[in-house]
């Protein structure tokens, strides 16, 4: 019997956009650095949104603060004070709260991965930078993170060798540097400082910090190209029985979710009317018209030597194809926007253009 996707197209699409946020996630770092050492610099170059600008900060202890953004699945722990007298008790405040964190039931309360800032031009780790990797390593991965660099000259060694306990460290320029010979230093280490937290963060808020994160197109694509390929996998089986091509629907709620996963990892915010209207210009059609067959046919064009479906049906290898085309053809539209929006997210109504636009082969 055929899917009727028309009757619960809502529902369908709702669905999707819950399960692809639950399966996002939330994901939650420690930033912590001397006064003057880049922490705000450094979460504006890395992070969408220019959270350390724009974001809604709250303290949670004397010394530290919160910083969250609508739409970013996101929280900075912000750590001030390492330099000031009170640091034993700095530390303690921070031991406590990792601590209750830890204890919540909800893995989504606990912090999950820090960051050491030392700043490069002062060329010296203090004893309360050693003292804080240490606490903060019996909690979570700690990496070092150099900041402003301009020339190692073994300075990054020399961190390592006195935070043994840091997972690796990693030299950072969050802006381009002015030099006083006219020469400017471009950005740099954002990219490895970012590969290198997707390693050490669990498992299960690895999508929510590649979601906040601006600085590396390739890991959303990364994780993007994995739900294309789960999805083509799920539409293979419901191909495996031939589908007659006027039911191509059931494979839609398949795509539906694909676009939702893939949309949520890149960043987007996602809602009913985007996604409804995302749809229906890979339909070419509206929401109040779209059908599989539609979905399905436009999809063909891009497949070549498809044509039609040959015995009007589609087959296991065509549903995983059309599945498969639809969702590389989506993670290639919104890298190359987000790439132009220099990793911050895009209008919604240029990425349904850009995607019409691509189906359309124009």
């Amino acid at each position: 019997m055929a899917y009727q996707l028309a009757d619960d197209f809502g529902s369908v699409v709702k669905k999707s956009i819950e399960e692809a946020m639950r399966e996002r996630g939330q994901a939650n770092i420690l930033i912590a650095g001397r006064t003057g050492v880049g922490k705000s610099t450094l979460i504006n170059a890395v992070f969408q949104g220019k959270m350390a600008e724009t974001g809604q900060g709250r303290p949670v202890t004397r010394s530290t603060r919160e910083i969250t953004k609508e739409g970013v699945p996101l929280t900075i722990l912000d750590t001030r004070g390492l330099e000031l007298a009170a640091f034993r008790d700095t530390l303690a405040e921070l031991e406590t709260l990792i601590a209750e964190r830890r204890q919540d039931r909800d893995p989504r309360r606990h912090v999950h991965v820090a960051w050491l800032c030392i700043q490069e031009d002062g060329r010296r780790v203090e004893d309360a930078e050693i003292e804080l990797q240490q606490a903060l390593a019996r909690h979570m991965p700690v990496i070092g993170v150099i900041t402003k660099a301009r020339s190692d000259q073994g300075f990054r060694n020399e961190v390592q060798r006195l935070l043994p306990q840091a997972r690796n460290v990693v030299r950072v320029r969050a802006l381009s540097d002015e030099l006083d010979d006219g020469h400017s230093l471009p950005p740099m280490g954002l990219e490895d400082l970012v590969a290198l937290t997707v390693e050490v963060i669990p498992e299960g808020q690895r999508r929510a910090f590649v979601a906040a994160q601006k600085a590396s197109i390739d890991q959303k694509k990364r994780i993007s190209h994995g739900i294309v390929g789960v999805s083509a996998t799920a539409a293979a089986g419901a191909g495996a029985s031939p589908i007659p091509f006027s039911d191509a629907a059931i494979i839609v709620p398949i795509q539906i979710a694909m676009l939702a996963g893939i949309s949520a990892t890149f960043g987007l915010e996602l809602s009913k009317a985007f996604l409804t209207t995302l749809l229906g210009s890979a339909a070419g059609g509206t929401a109040a018209t779209f059908t599989g067959r539609a979905l399905v046919a436009n999809a063909l064009k891009l497949i070549p030597g498809a044509g039609t479906v040959a015995g009007g049906v589609i087959s296991a290898t065509t549903a995983a194809a059309l599945t498969t085309v639809l969702g590389e053809t989506y993670i290639a539209v919104l890298a190359y926007l987000f790439g132009e929006a220099g990793g911050e997210a895009p209008d919604t109504a240029a990425v349904v253009d850009e995607l019409r636009r691509r189906l359309k082969g124009e």
